[in-house]
Formats: C-alpha cells, sequence, structure tokens
C-alpha cells in the first residue's frame, strides 16, 4: 500500500512539473541537470534528454560570478536556506539572451542532506523592479570598469594590492578587506589590507588550514564563512564584532596567486556582493600579473645592469645609427672616456661586422680585443671590448726573443763550427799551442751557450712561478765575497769594490738564489760599462732590512725603462743597449729570485763622483772567464772580446769604440734580516 502511495506521489509530481507554466531546472552538487521540465524546453530551447547530466550552457559569462554568488549565499544562509530571487539574463540554444525572474532554493532530500539546487525561471517584462534591479546593476558594472582601469594604469605591485583592497571596501561595503599571497603552495601572507591592525601585515598562516585551502579543494572560486566556522584563519578575531568572511580566488598564469577577503561586522552580505568580489579578484589577477611581469622585467634588467657594469670587459650598445647608447665603467676605464661623453657619439676605434672580432690599437697605446653583435629585434649592436696589450706585448716579446736568441745562439755556434772544422781539416798543420787554443775557444763558447740555455731555463721556471727557494738564515758578506772575488780579475778595464758593514747581520732567504742575483747584477755593470770604470757593491742594514747596492759607471738606463727592464725579453729601447746582446732573460730572473724571497730589486741612476782611471785594455789579451758561486760564468759579450784568435778568427765589431760616459747604474737589493732589530 505505501509503495502504490510513493508511485502516485512520483506520479503526482512529476505532473506537477510537467504542467508547471515557469521553467523549472535543478542541478546537483556538481551543477550537472537533474530536472528540466517542458517549460524549461520552451523557455531555453534545449530538450530534456539534452540537458540532463549535463552542466547546462545558459549563464552568460559576465554573469557567471552573480550565479555562483547566489548559490554561495544559500549555502550559508541560517534560515535553513531560503530563496534568493534576481532578475537577470540567460541564454536561448539560438544565441539570444532573455530577460528572467529566478527563484532559487537549495535542493535537499527528507532527511535535510543537500542534493544541489533548484532555480525557477518567470520570464519578466521591463518592470520597475528589473529597472531597477538593471539599473543598480549597470552602475556597479561602471564603478568596476573605473576600478580596473585605475589599476591597469599602476605597475608598482604594492600599490596595485593596496589600490585592490581599497576598491574592495567601496564595492561590497565590507567593514575591512585584505589580499593574501600563496607562497611556496604551502603559507599564506598578507600582504594588502583596509582596516585591520597594522601588525598583521605580513603575517602568514598555513594554507591547507585555511579557508583559502578549503576554497581550493571546493573547485569554487568564491566561499563564504560565517562566524560560527572558525577555521583558524589569521584575520578571524581580529576584527571585533566579524560575523561573516567573504573570499575569491585571484589567478596569475592560471595558477592560483592569491586570495581577496573581505570581512562583516555589521550588514548582511547577499550574491551581489559576492557577485562583485568575485569579479574584482578575477581582475585583480590580472593588474597583479601584469604588476609581477613589469617587476621581473625591472628585476631582469637590473640584474642585466649590475652584470654590465661589474664586467671587467668593456661593453657599449650602439643604435642603428652607430652611435653609443650604453658604456660601462669598464669600457670608461679601458678608453679614458666617461659615459657622459661617449653616449650619443660614435666608439673611439672601429666596430667588427657582427660575429667577428678585431684588433684596435688606441692613440694610448692601449691594444683592444673588439667583439660585435647584433641585437635582430632593435637593430642594435652589442660591443664587447678588452685589453689585450698585456698579450700584445708578450707577442711582440716572443718574436723579439726568438730573433735575439737566434742572433746570440748564432756566433757561438758558428765559432765553435769554424774552430771544429778547422781542427778537423787542419789538425796536422796546426802546431800544439795552435790546437789548445783552438779547444780552449770551443769549451769558452761551448760554456757561453750552456749559460743562455741556463738562462732560458731558469726564464721559463721564473714564468711558472716554479723557482726553487729555500728560505733560511745564511751569510751574505760570504756570498758578497764569494761573488766579487769571481769578478776581480775578470776584466783588466774594470775594478771591483766591495764595502760591507762590520757586523753585517745574517739575511733571511737562499743563499744560492742570491749569489745568481748579485753575480747577474755584476755581469750587468761589466756588460754596460764597456769603457770600464769602478764598480761598487756596498752592503749594510737598515732596520729589519739588508741593503746592497751595485753601482757601475756605464751607460746608464734610458728614462722611464728603470722598471721595464726588469721584464721578460726586454733590454731597453734600441739603440746602445741592444748592441751589447742577450735575450732580456737576466733581470727578469733577478727579480722573481728576489720577490721569492721576500725582497726587492730596483734601478735608479748612480750618484756621480769622481773615480780614478779605469785600467787601459791590453791587445791581445783575452780575459779570464769569471766564476759566480763556484761557476764558469761568461760575463763579456763576445763583440767585446778582445784579439785575435790563434786561427786568425777576430769576433765582428770594434771594441774600442763604444758611448761616451753615461751616468751608470745603482741597482739595489734589499732582503731580509735573519734576526728582526
Amino acid at each position: 500500500m505505501a509503495v502504490v502511495h510513493d508511485l502516485a506521489h512520483d506520479s503526482i509530481a512529476r505532473a506537477v512539473l510537467d504542467s508547471a507554466a515557469d521553467a523549472i531546472v535543478a542541478v546537483d552538487n556538481r551543477y550537472r541537470v537533474t530536472v528540466w521540465n517542458p517549460a524549461a524546453e520552451r523557455m531555453f530551447g534545449w530538450t530534456a534528454g539534452e540537458m540532463l547530466g549535463r552542466v547546462p550552457p545558459i549563464v552568460p559569462d559576465e554573469l557567471k560570478a552573480e550565479h555562483n554568488a547566489v548559490q554561495e549565499r544559500l549555502l550559508t544562509r541560517g534560515d535553513g536556506g531560503g530563496q534568493i530571487s534576481i532578475a537577470t539574463r540567460r541564454f536561448h540554444r539560438d544565441g539570444r539572451l532573455i530577460d528572467v525572474r529566478i527563484d532559487t532554493s537549495l535542493l535537499r532530500d527528507a532527511t535535510g542532506e543537500q542534493l544541489g539546487w533548484v532555480g525557477v525561471y518567470h520570464p519578466v517584462e521591463e518592470d520597475e523592479v528589473a529597472a531597477h534591479h538593471m539599473a543598480e546593476r549597470a552602475r556597479l558594472v561602471r564603478r568596476l570598469n573605473h576600478v580596473v582601469a585605475d589599476l591597469g594604469t599602476e605597475l608598482d605591485l604594492a600599490e596595485v594590492l593596496d589600490r585592490i583592497t581599497t576598491a574592495l571596501i567601496e564595492l561590497t561595503g565590507a567593514d575591512a578587506g585584505g589580499f593574501v599571497r600563496i607562497e611556496d603552495g604551502r603559507r599564506l601572507r598578507l600582504v594588502s589590507m583596509h582596516g585591520l591592525p597594522a601588525h598583521l601585515r605580513g603575517s602568514t598562516a598555513d594554507l591547507r588550514d585555511s579557508l583559502v585551502g578549503e576554497l581550493l579543494r571546493s573547485g569554487r572560486s568564491v566561499k563564504l564563512a560565517s562566524g560560527e566556522q572558525r577555521l583558524g584563519d589569521l584575520i578571524w578575531s581580529e576584527l571585533p564584532g566579524l560575523h561573516t568572511i567573504a573570499l575569491s580566488l585571484s589567478y596569475v598564469q592560471n595558477e592560483p596567486y592569491g586570495a581577496l577577503y573581505a570581512l562583516f561586522c555589521g550588514r548582511k552580505v547577499g550574491h551581489t556582493e559576492l557577485e562583485l568580489l568575485e569579479l574584482l579578484a578575477g581582475h585583480a589577477g590580472v593588474a597583479v600579473g601584469n604588476a609581477v611581469a613589469y617587476a621581473e622585467v625591472v628585476r631582469q634588467r637590473a640584474h642585466e645592469r649590475a652584470v654590465i657594469d661589474a664586467s671587467a670587459d668593456g661593453i657599449a650598445v650602439l643604435g642603428p645609427d652607430g652611435t653609443v647608447r650604453q658604456w660601462n665603467p669598464a669600457a670608461h676605464t679601458l678608453t679614458g672616456i666617461p659615459p657622459e661623453e661617449a653616449i650619443g657619439r660614435e666608439p673611439p676605434f672601429p666596430t667588427p661586422e657582427p660575429g667577428r672580432e678585431s684588433t684596435f690599437p688606441l692613440p694610448s697605446g692601449r691594444w683592444l680585443n673588439v667583439l660585435t653583435a647584433e641585437i635582430p629585434e632593435t637593430g642594435e649592436l652589442v660591443v664587447d671590448f678588452r685589453d689585450v696589450s698585456e698579450a700584445k706585448a708578450l707577442e711582440e716579446a716572443k718574436d723579439l726573443f726568438l730573433a735575439t736568441t737566434s742572433h746570440e745562439l748564432r756566433t757561438p755556434i758558428t765559432v765553435v763550427q769554424g774552430f771544429a772544422a778547422t781542427l778537423v781539416n787542419r789538425w796536422d798543420e796546426l802546431a800544439d799551442d795552435a790546437r789548445r787554443s783552438a779547444v780552449a775557444t770551443i769549451a769558452e763558447r761551448a760554456r757561453s751557450l750552456g749559460r743562455l740555455v741556463e738562462h732560458l731555463l731558469l726564464g721559463s721556471r721564473a714564468g711558472a712561478d716554479e723557482l726553487p727557494v729555500t728560505i733560511e738564515a745564511f751569510d751574505l758578506a760570504r756570498v758578497l765575497a764569494g761573488v766579487v772575488a769571481g769578478f776581480e780579475s775578470l776584466s783588466p778595464l774594470h775594478r771591483v769594490e766591495l764595502d760591507v758593514a762590520p757586523d753585517l747581520p745574517e739575511a733571511r732567504g737562499d743563499a744560492m738564489a742570491t749569489d745568481i742575483v748579485l753575480g747577474q747584477l755584476l755581469e750587468n755593470a761589466f756588460k754596460y760599462s764597456p769603457d770600464g770604470g769602478t764598480v761598487r757593491v756596498r752592503a749594510w742594514a737598515e732596520g729589519d732590512d739588508l741593503l746592497v747596492t751595485v753601482e757601475d759607471e756605464g751607460i746608464g738606463i734610458a728614462p722611464g725603462d728603470h722598471e721595464r727592464i726588469f721584464e721578460r725579453f726586454v733590454q731597453g729601447e734600441a739603440g746602445d743597449r741592444r748592441r751589447f746582446g742577450g735575450i732580456g732573460l737576466g733581470l727578469y730572473i733577478v727579480r722573481r729570485l728576489t720577490e721569492a724571497q721576500g725582497g726587492t730589486i730596483s734601478a735608479h741612476p748612480a750618484e756621480r763622483r769622481s773615480a780614478p782611471p779605469a785600467p787601459r785594455r791590453v791587445p791581445g789579451e783575452r780575459p779570464q772567464a769569471p766564476v759566480m758561486g763556484g761557476r764558469p760564468y761568461s760575463g763579456v759579450p763576445e763583440h767585446q772580446r778582445v784579439g785575435a784568435g790563434p786561427l786568425g778568427w777576430r769576433p765582428p765589431g770594434d771594441a774600442a769604440e763604444g758611448p761616451e760616459p753615461g751616468p751608470g747604474t745603482c741597482m739595489r737589493l734589499v732582503l731580509k734580516r735573519a734576526d728582526p732589530a
């Protein structure tokens, strides 16, 4: 009997739905149609078979926020759901809009469980109520458009967020508002607010336990929470009398960026406020996205500017007309031209074709390697240039080294080959003295070659910072005496004076390295004093330092070369000095050995003083090879040797001719004491 009654009841309900003059549409909690009566078919043009189980395509995009707001408002009303009536528009199947009044209620079963929503659609005319509703709606839309336009003019993110919260209060009538940003997908941070205590700005909360987390999990775009639902939001209890929170998500590049909150203490919240909140949140996402993108562009440009400014390379950006638009600090340093003088003018050097590089000299003597790249989008050129003067000088020095070394090797090799060939071809014709003299000459030239190779090897190690030195205490006076003794009988044209302060302290360094340094200094003093003279060696203590000077009366050093002579392959400018031979490694090795011991070496003009005449050179006399530290040391260049060889060979040049006496040179060596004063 009960079954018959239920069937009869369902039959009556179906008859009521089919006979109703107004369209009745029911949807489930997933917004799919469960009821679509014949009046709905007549009003909208779709049949029930086409609509059942589908989300009805009748809500215009611009009215979806209103539709969502009505449904959300019904979920949170305290009167069991009640009914909300609005005048609005919906789509017909043919695409036209129809004016309707919708009475929407929650759909519940007999136990009170929510099944969805049911709407009764009435066709309406432009009556006074509808006209008022539409006029009010038009006013709000116009105001919203003004707000959106205002947001679009601002690109500072903090200012955009502050304007959004201010607009929220104006449009919804909320008592307070705020914008929370989602950080790392786990936390919320309050970044903008209106009507809330100042200390809340910057506060954080866990996303999962927040209203925003609930909204994200629900799949909806707007949410209402009443005062009875305390969910631990960071702003929940900070506003006295707070009874309702409305919030809507804002998306940036289709990802949830944050949420806009409206907090109500006095007035009730209607579907219109929810609709405005959702619309504003959507526009806020666009404005925030623009501000974020602009901030990223600014950050990227600042990063690029910092990289360019910090670059050790000169970087210039040229416009399509070839004039400078950007000029970094390194460009100023390399060229000496400040940005204010460079911008708007052509660069001070030719620019190669894009993708190519060239090397150019500046009037200052500096060499630049220049590389150009094109920016096709703007027609600009990026010019990168760096200082290659050192590499250029090294290249030239290597060329000079090869030429000089070839010259220095050629003479002793030629002599050795000549004497050796003579011995082979004329051995029986030569007397014993002639043979002995020839062999002695070959041995002397072999020692010269050995010394040249020793310089090359030592110079190579010095350039690679591989000089072997042992730092320990040693007797500097003893080293000085040994080195000077090896040079005293070297040349009849030179006299060596040694003046060592009494009780000279021990030095801290390497005795062998110091022996090489002093030997090279004395050799140079002899070499660059072709007319002879006195070479004075002095040593004394000054505080924690031990000072040694080697002073000659030779041709001196040209102005500006007192530092340059310590570079590799350098012997000063062309002229007299070039005629003394050598490969330009001696003083380079001296400085590196000195610095390896913690000392310094420098060159200065010698002091002018009266000196006894140098001894006369005896024709035909061959100087004895000097000994430096107990090792044979060829101290006089080949073309300065005198006398004809036993086989009739005579070195090129006339040693009797030489430069006028110059100011001389004083080499100043500073070492550290072993026992600081």
